[in-house]
Parts: C-alpha cells; structure tokens; sequence
C-alpha cells in the first residue's frame, strides 16, 4: 500500500474522533506557547534582577512563571488524555470493525487464513495503530509545534547563534531518512514472525490431545524453538536498528546545547549576548532536544503502525464471495414449507480441475426425508454446503419454495434451514447454552423437549450439574457421539423447515440414528429432513435415498427399490452387510 493511501486510512480511523483529537493538539498547541513564553520571562527576570536585586521583583516574576508552568502541566495532561483517548477510541473502533467483517466471510476464507494469524492481526496490529494515533500523533504535534513556535523567537534573540546549534538537524533529519525503509522491512518481519508463533500456539493447544496420543511433544517444542528463534533474530536485528539510529539522534540532538554553551559563553565574555539573551538560547535549545529525540521512538510508532495498516487492510479489504443480492427476496419463516429443487447444479471448488457437483437434479417435497449415500468425496458434504450457501454457487441452480436462494436474503434463508455439521462445534459454556444457541431465551422445558427427540436428554440428567454442566473447550468433555446429539438438538430448538445433517450421527449407533430419525419425520410439524450418512441402516428408514458417486446422483429411491437394482446402493449395502456380521 502506498505511503499516500495509509495517511489518508489513518485519517478515515481518525475522522469520527476528530473534536477529541483536536482538541488535543489545541493543547499540545497552547502547551508549547507558555512553553515559548515562560523562557522570555526568565529572561527579563535574570536581565533586572542582574542589576539590583529585591525579593519583591522576585516574587513579580516567580509567581507569574509558577502559575504558567502549572498552566502549562495541566494543559499537557489534558492534551495526552485526549489523544490517548483517540487511540483507545480507533483501536474499540478498528477491533469491531474486524469482527463485523469476519462474521460476513464466507468459511473457505478461514480454511486459507489461520486463526492465530487472524488473531494476532486483530490484537497486535490493532495495538499498533492505537499507539500510533495516540503517543505518534502527539508526539509528532508537538515536534512541529516545538520547532515552529521556538524557532522564531530564536532567531530573534540570536540569528547566527540559532543556526550554529541547529547546524547538526540535517544529518539527523538525513539518518531517519536512512534508516527508515530498513525500520520498516524489518518491523514487518517482526509481525510475521509474531503472526506464526501465534499460529503455532493455538494450533497446539488445540490439538494437545493430538499431541500427546501420538508422543510428539518433543517435535512440537522444537517447532515452536525453531519459530522462537525466529522471532527472537527479527527482534534483535531490528533492536540493532533502532539502537544505533536512537542513540545518535539523542547525541546530535544534546550537540546543540554544547554549540550554545561554547559559543553564547565567547559572545558574553566580549559583552555582544546579555546573560538573559543566554540563558533564554539554552532553555530553547534544551525544549527542542526533547522532541527531538523522542522522533526515534515516534518513527518506530509509525513503522509499526505502517505495517499493521497494511495487515489489517488485508482483511478489511475482502470482498465477501457470498452476499445478499441487490434485490434479495426476504422470507416469511413461517410461510416457509421446506420444499427443495436443484436443476444442473454444478459447483467446482477454486484451483479443482474437475467438479464438485455435475448436473444434479433433484425435487424434494416439504416434510421428506431424504437420506444421501455414497463414497468420501462423492459431492456430499459439497451438496450440504450448497443448500445455505456456504458455498458461492451460481445463480439458477437451487431453488427453495420455488424461490432462488441466491435471490433469497442470506438471514431469511440460513433462518429456515438447521444444518449441523460433523464437526459438531460446542462452546465453552454450559450444555443448556449450546443447546439454546440459536435461541438465547428459549425456556428450559423447550431445550428438555428437543434434547429427548436427539436421544441427549437421557445423559444430561445423568451429570452432576445437568443442564447447567460446562462442556469445556469445543465440548471437549463431552464424547463424540453427545457432542453430535447436543448439536443435533440446538439444530431442532431453533424449528427450522428444514434440517441438513452432514453425517451428523457418525458417532451414534445404528439403533439411536434411526430412532433419532423416526422422531424427526414424526408428529404434526414434520421438517424437511436431508440425512448425510454412511449409516445405511438409519439410511434405509428414510423416505428416499440419493446415491451420490462423483459429484453426480446416479440413483434415486427407498431402500426395498435401490436394493432390487443393479447399482452402487446395492454394493454398498453388501459391504454394509458383512461389517454388520463381522461385528
């Protein structure tokens, strides 16, 4: 990103902030005025008091100068209040930001960016912009204000003597210009390295159990040593950078107090420069060494901030795949009948050179359920996927109730359908909050009812807390088969028309699948059920089976029809058969 294009971002995160921040720089602006003036009333002071001295003209100057830098000091506190209070405010603004636009992406932009670096960039990277705009920003006011407001009443003191002790400002103007493109690159590689130790961290204590079945502690330390060290190298190069740049600013900054002294003591030694005119030189020149110096620590503020500007616009920057139509159609959920229609449905994941989904056709009337079979990798889950769009499909291609869900608002479609994954994902929180996910309020008789039609119930009231039992970290204390009915029964809480379950019952016997199933397809409320498996058994209850076999429906019936035909069902439930009796 262009230097031109990150100012112009900076002042974007600015702009709702901009009374708070300007205010502080009407601080910082009044700070550095007394800061101007309290010197000249030294000068007059040292100039009387020079002559004759009386304890009342003390008091005339002192009083003045103590009530003006106390002035000065709250002016300064308010002004480092509302500018820090800028950066706080951007960094609140900049992190929901994020949030926002990530829950508006699509899942296959998280199968290509990791957690951990998406973490680190919504964390780190926000922080650096925060002190960027906070301490970078005042401190940069205050480096112009300095030099604008002081230089002046220097040269008006003292022409040649200003110019002497401003002589070494070029090279030190001359360095930062130098070292300022290496900062960067290297600032950047720093935030990189942070992003993969992140990465590497959550990725292990999410899979600690992964690790330890499989005693592969000792390779997962030395990975993270490796990226460690890593991260240490591209700390202490850019630590080599900034302590060579720093202390040389520093030094060429204090030269200009050593050029007043040296050459204001020659000038009153041969009576040309009052002793007021001196000292009032030295105070100015000791007012710019500040900034000055502090210009090190603003220049790795804004390298940082740089860099995290460019990461964060990354994310900000994409283009959700998978949007609301300019004229979405919304729905009337419960005029919702659950009917389903593809016509050649096609689909091919990026970077695939042969499809997903070829020309699928299929009807499914309101309250079937409808059981799809076939090998791994048959176009399933990809099917699955399609229905609440997951996945980008193209328009014309799937139709609910009649209606394109394409042209469907994405909140009214993904409202009318329940789909629980394999991947059964719990919270870290209480079994009855999974459950009520989708329906926060829902009463406890409600989330008993749905939990006895998934064959949970049972076993909740078998734990100690019950309903109110913590599952742990993506329901880590639960086994596979509870965690897949828990989903199963936060899908069925939320009384979608339609329910997708992508091999949602892998880990439950054959006998709970097709009791589970015969409740669903009971009662005066039927759902529209689709039934992913590899479950054959709870597959032959279904009303109609679909046999999937590359990315194609090449058989379609109930069980007694399939299992007369020649063809991939039979084939399968001959398998299914003999692992039935080898049990």
């Amino acid at each position: 990103m262009a230097k031109s294009r990150r100012i112009a971002k900076l002042g974007a995160y600015l702009r709702p902030h901009w009374r708070e921040a300007t205010l502080g720089i009407l601080a910082l602006l009044s700070v550095n005025g007394l800061g101007v003036y309290i010197p000249l009333l030294i000068r007059s002071a040292v100039d009387q008091l020079s002559g004759t001295f009386r304890w009342n003209q003390v008091l005339h100057y002192v009083v003045p100068i103590v009530l003006l830098s106390s002035a000065m000091w709250l002016m300064r506190m308010a002004s480092r209040i509302w500018l820090f209070g800028v950066g706080r405010q951007v960094e609140f603004d900049l992190k929901q930001r994020i949030f926002q636009h990530l829950l508006k992406l699509e899942p296959s932009y998280f199968a290509s960016n990791t957690a951990g670096d998406l973490i680190s960039r919504a964390t780190s990277d926000v922080d650096n912009i925060r002190r960027l705009l906070g301490f970078a920003v005042l401190s940069l006011a205050n480096t112009i204000f300095a030099y604008t407001l002081t230089l002046p009443v220097m040269l008006s003191i003292s022409v040649d003597l200003t110019l002497a002790s401003l002589a070494v400002y070029p090279l030190m103007f001359l360095l930062v210009h130098l070292f300022s493109n290496r900062l960067r690159k290297q600032q950047a590689s720093v935030q990189e390295k942070l992003s993969d130790i992140s990465e590497l961290i959550q990725e292990d204590i999410s899979g600690m159990a992964l690790i330890k079945i499989y005693a592969q502690e000792e390779n997962e330390r030395r990975a993270f040593a490796k990226k460690n060290q890593q991260l240490l190298t591209a700390n202490l190069e850019l630590a080599k950078s900034r302590n060579t740049l720093f202390p040389l600013i520093g030094g060429l900054a204090n030269v200009s107090s050593l050029v007043i002294i040296w050459l204001g003591a020659t000038r009153m030694s041969s009576g040309t420069l009052a002793v007021g005119d001196f000292l009032a030189l030295l105070i100015y020149v000791e007012r710019l060494v500040f900034p000055t110096t502090l210009l090190g620590f603003t220049i790795t503020a804004y390298q940082r901030g740089e860099v995290s500007i460019d990461r964060l616009e990354s994310i900000l920057t994409v283009t959700p795949k998978i949007q609301d139509a300019t004229d979405a159609v919304h729905l009337s959920l419960d005029k919702v009948k659950g009917e389903l229609t593809a016509k050649n449905l096609n689909y091919a994941y990026p970077g695939a050179t042969t499809p997903a989904l070829e020309n699928v056709n299929f009807s499914i009337a309101a309250g079937e359920t409808v059981a799809i079979v076939g090998a791994i990798g048959s176009g399933k889950s990809t099917l699955a996927n399609a229905l609440p769009r997951l996945l980008d499909i193209e328009a014309g291609q799937l139709f609910l109730d009649d209606l394109d869900i394409t042209k469907i608002a994405l909140a009214d479609l993904r409202s009318a359908i329940a789909y629980v994954p394999q991947d059964s994902f719990l919270f870290s929180t209480t079994i009855k909050n999974n459950i009520r996910y989708g329906d926060p309020v829902s009463e406890q008789e409600n989330v008993e009812a749905v939990a006895k039609l998934a064959q949970i119930d049972a076993e909740i009231s078998n734990f100690p807390q019950q309903y109110e039992t913590i599952v742990g970290e993506r329901g880590i204390t639960l086994s596979g088969g509870q965690r897949q009915r828990t989903a199963l029964a936060r899908a069925m809480l939320v009384n979608a028309k339609l329910l997708i379950l992508d091999d949602a019952l892998s880990s439950v016997d054959n006998q709970t699948a097709t009791q589970i199933l015969n409740n669903l397809s009971s009662g005066t409320q039927r759902k529209t059920v689709i039934f992913i498996t590899h479950q054959l058994s709870a597959a032959a209850a279904a009303d109609r089976i679909f046999v999937m076999e590359k990315g194609k429906i090449v058989q379609i019936g109930n069980h007694l029809e399939l299992v007369q035909q020649e063809g991939l069902y039979r084939t399968l439930w001959s398998q299914h058969q003999v692992e039935e009796l080898l049990r």
